[in-house]
């Protein structure tokens, strides 16, 4: 199929090949916009309409529209069609063959587990179990909502360690939390939900994966003591409570008890993402929000921060009134999470060895936290509570800029990212945000010497 053309009036004229698959679609379309066939502003096919023309899934096409959105590449906007984005926005053109930016020599970017210490001996040994345990009916179409192996098991993992109130029933398994974020606000736009908030700052691509589903999305601040339940007025928001992303902070429980008394009493859903629940370091883990309010709140976690985010595994626990609109949401996604990893990740924590790898590296965390704040200059504050895999360092006001400090690492060769990029509006404050976990255990010294040195240059 090189060409296609729209049922919905447009000339697609992609030249798009299926055998490329999804990332092929994705970068026929950038293609078209760079070049003019997609012009600037024009609305483009629906989801439906693109699938019907190509012969693909819909969840496809969304997925793509997602990503390309989350590029700059399209606009969304609730009540209106997607369309491409005007051309002052547009990303700029990069060459066809253009290289992948190396690693950095010493990676300090936040949101990552030290994937040397993946657990693969005893991943080896649950394979070798569940291969020979799994009848073979389960490696069919049957369990396009999470193996029921992996559903039970977490149902009692999450119950012990995160206090979660959660049956298999209520459970599915998502092609990562990407996947997890695009079903449920799907699923929240069919029931009328047209308005999401996020925590400002928060992660961007989350921000453009649930607008690219049809609602609308607004901010909602963060202070020390977590999102500001006071600014609420959306019938849905997604919260990172137990150590909030990118700041650090953690909900305190005046706060926990008003959200949840807040979504009880207004009908209102919470999306609780919870990314990086079992690494803290300074006391008992905090519990799960979603223990106060299991009508209310749904339940997000994942495997990428504990294990490796190529195993693209999430779930999410879902209030009663959630679970169908959830899955029919999910057939339409056509994504599915690989059987046999669901099968394996159940034996790793049926056998105990999923829990011994995260105590293993919690005291790994924990040490080299311990270490980064101790060896920072005195002018450099660090934020956010001892936890996670990540923590956030403003700048003295008086100071260098965040886009001085990042230069200085760049010229190290050091992979950190910056505070501004999580604003939801240009202006917010500037930090840097450093992640911990990423490098290997045998570097990490290196990369934290190298760190103190831009730090030093730049606060001086």
């Amino acid at each position: 199929m090189t060409d296609s053309w729209s049922s919905s009036g447009l000339d697609v004229h992609l030249g798009w090949q299926p055998s490329t698959g999804r990332r092929g679609l994705a970068a026929a379309i950038r293609t078209a916009i760079r070049e003019g066939r997609w012009q600037p502003g024009a609305a483009v096919p629906s989801t439906r309409a693109l699938a019907h023309d190509l012969g693909v899934a819909r969840g496809t096409v969304t997925r793509v529209y997602a990503d390309l959105a989350a590029e700059g590449y399209l606009r969304t906007a609730q009540g209106a069609p997607t369309r491409v984005a005007t051309a002052g926005s547009l990303p700029q053109s990069a060459p066809r063959q253009a290289p992948r930016d190396p690693a950095p020599r010493w990676d300090l970017r936040p949101g990552r587990p030290d994937l040397t210490a993946f657990p693969r001996q005893a991943w080896i040994t649950a394979t070798r179990r569940a291969l020979l345990r799994t009848p073979a009916a389960a490696f069919g179409y049957e369990s396009e909502f999470g193996a029921p192996e992996l559903r039970d098991t977490l149902a009692a993992y999450l119950a012990r360690s995160r206090g979660v109130v959660a049956d298999p029933e209520r459970i599915v398994v998502c092609h990562g939390y990407s996947h997890a974020v695009a079903v449920l606000s799907r699923a929240l736009s069919g029931l009328g939900v047209g308005e999401i908030a996020f925590e400002n700052p928060s992660f961007g691509r989350y921000r453009s994966i649930a607008a690219a589903q049809g609602p609308r999305v607004v901010g909602v601040p963060v202070d020390e003591h977590g999102i500001d339940v006071s600014a609420l007025a959306s019938p849905a928001v997604v919260v990172t409570a137990a150590h909030q992303y990118p700041t650090g902070v953690t909900l305190a429980p005046p706060r926990r008890a008003a959200l949840t008394r807040w979504a009880t009493e207004s009908g209102a859903f919470v999306l609780e993402d919870d990314y990086d629940g079992e690494f803290r370091f300074d006391r008992q883990q905090v519990g799960a929000l979603q223990a106060l309010a299991p009508e209310r709140v749904v339940y997000a976690g994942t495997a990428s921060k504990t294990l490796a985010p190529a195993l693209r595994l999430a779930w999410l626990v879902l209030p009663r009134s959630l679970v169908e609109p959830v899955r029919a949401a999910m057939a339409d996604s056509g994504s599915r999470p690989v059987v046999l990893n669901q099968l394996v990740l159940a034996e790793l924590i049926d056998s105990g060895a999923y829990d011994r790898h995260v105590r293993r590296s919690r005291a790994e965390y924990r040490s080299r936290r311990a270490r980064l704040l101790a060896a920072l200059p005195d002018s450099v504050r660090p934020r956010g509570i001892a936890a996670g895999l990540h923590l956030l360092l403003m700048l003295p006001a008086d100071g260098p800029s965040e886009a001085t400090a990042l230069a200085a690492c760049r010229r190290r060769a050091i992979g950190i990212e910056g505070l501004s990029g999580y604003w939801m509006e240009p202006g917010g404050p500037g930090g840097l945000i450093v992640g911990y976990a990423a490098t290997p255990k045998h570097a990490f010294a290196g990369a934290t010497q190298t760190l103190v040195e831009a730090l030093w240059e730049i606060t001086s």
